[in-house]
């Protein structure tokens, strides 16, 4: 995803982080292409689509409704990913994650343990919440300013430096502190995605007869192991918590390909029996 955001510039002559280093003569500008932009506003074909989080808190900033195509832009995003899965943002599109994953090996070479879990993973559903109210008050959209996934995203394509102070304290607190600690509980925009989550139709579902409860998906989980402790305990048929990243982590790591992507919501309390048909 990081690649697909570079692409525009360097396809147009253009350099990284905002330069320019072509010469003297006429050259076309990123923005003519068929794609361009960054996490919070792109142009996919002439289509916009723009971060539903910062729409939100554009809207409620400005006291007045967003421009149709704005508007129209931002509920494309939350079709697509509250018809896929709402965080598959935060496993295969968010780059903080990416810097997440890296912070893990870190970790892991360092040999530094950190506790699993300091704060209850809902909070980022309250703290969506509380930016809202804010750039209500303050009358300007506050998460964008701090924004790491800007940082990165914007930081690469444009050159911006905004939210940079964020993300430098994100890997810190994920080095020394606890494991993904912004991810699973403190990103307003995961916490956004999150409620879109409960009703994704890319589910990991399991297969109960299969499971040997050796919880090895439990330790690879990105998003939070104890999404995934109704349905190894034989009550659900998915990983049903809109947490879940449809990343694949415990997919991957299954000895017995007892858990795999399947589409569809089957009800919460299937039987066994039913289970095992899935």
């Amino acid at each position: 995803m990081l690649v697909l955001f570079c692409l525009p510039p360097m396809l147009a002559g253009w350099g990284l982080a905002g330069l320019f280093v072509g010469g003297d003569g006429e050259v076309a500008t990123p923005a003519e292409g068929v794609f361009f932009g960054s996490l919070s506003s792109s142009s996919v074909a002439g289509v916009p689509l723009f971060d539903p989080l910062g729409a939100l808190e554009v809207t409620v900033a400005s006291r007045s409704l967003l421009a149709a195509s704005a508007l129209t832009g931002a509920l494309l995003v939350v079709v697509v990913y509250g018809l896929v899965r709402g965080r598959a943002f935060c496993g295969w599109v968010c780059p903080v994650n990416l810097i997440g994953e890296g912070v893990d090996a870190a970790r892991r070479r360092l040999g530094i343990k950190v506790p699993e879990r300091t704060v209850p993973r809902r909070a980022k559903i309250g703290v969506a919440v509380a930016v809202v109210l804010l750039s209500a008050l303050v009358g300007f959209p506050v998460f964008e300013l701090i924004s790491p996934i800007g940082a990165v995203n914007k930081g690469l394509v444009f050159g911006g430096l905004a939210g940079a102070g964020t993300l430098l304290a994100i890997v810190i607190a994920e080095l020394l502190v606890s494991r993904r600690l912004w991810c699973r509980a403190l990103c307003p925009l995961g916490g956004t995605f999150q409620v879109l989550g409960c009703a994704g139709q890319v589910n990991v579902a399991i297969d109960h007869d299969a499971c040997i409860h050796c919880d090895k998906c439990t330790h690879v989980c990105l998003a939070d192991p104890v999404i995934l402790a109704p349905a190894l305990a034989g009550e659900d048929a998915i990983v049903r918590a809109g947490d879940c990243m449809a990343c694949g982590a415990c997919v991957d790591v299954c000895p017995t390909s007892a858990l795999r992507f399947r589409l569809g919501r089957p009800r919460r309390h299937a039987s066994r029996k039913d289970v095992n048909k899935v």
